[in-house]
C-alpha cells in the first residue's frame, strides 16, 4: 500500500511543474528607431506558476536563427496574462525582411508558438 501511494504522489509532484505548458508569442509589433535599430512590443502567454515555473525570456532571430536580441523577464506574471513587454535597440541588418519572436520559460526552454515579424521599411 505504501509503495502505491508513494508511487502516486511521485507522478503527481513531477506533472506539477509540466502543467504550465510552453510560452507562447501571440503578437509582436516592430517599430524602427531609425539607422537599423527597433524596438520590438512582444505579448507572450504562459500558466506562469510562481518562480519554479515561468516566462522568463523572448529572444528576436533572424530567418537563419541568429539571435538578434535578448529581453529577460526577471520574475512570474502569474497575475498578468498574456502580458506585452518591450526590447528596443536591437540592430537589425537592412537585408533582413522578417525576424522571429520565440518565448522561454524556465522548465521547457524554448519550444512554444513562435511569431514571423515583417519589418514595415
Amino acid at each position: 500500500m505504501l509503495r502505491h501511494l508513494s508511487a502516486f504522489l511521485f507522478a503527481v509532484l513531477s506533472t506539477t511543474s509540466l502543467q504550465a505548458g510552453e510560452a507562447d508569442v501571440i503578437a509582436a509589433k516592430a517599430l524602427h528607431q531609425g539607422a537599423g535599430v527597433w524596438q520590438f512590443e512582444v505579448t507572450v502567454a504562459h500558466a506562469d506558476e510562481g518562480w519554479n515555473h515561468y516566462a522568463d525570456q523572448f529572444d528576436v532571430l533572424d530567418k537563419a536563427g541568429k539571435v538578434l536580441g535578448v529581453r529577460t523577464l526577471h520574475h512570474p506574471h502569474e497575475h498578468e496574462q498574456p502580458f506585452t513587454r518591450s526590447l528596443g535597440g536591437v540592430r537589425v541588418p537592412e537585408t533582413v525582411e522578417f525576424v522571429v519572436i520565440r518565448a522561454r520559460d524556465s522548465v521547457h526552454g524554448h519550444g512554444g508558438k513562435e511569431l514571423e515579424v515583417r519589418l514595415p521599411r
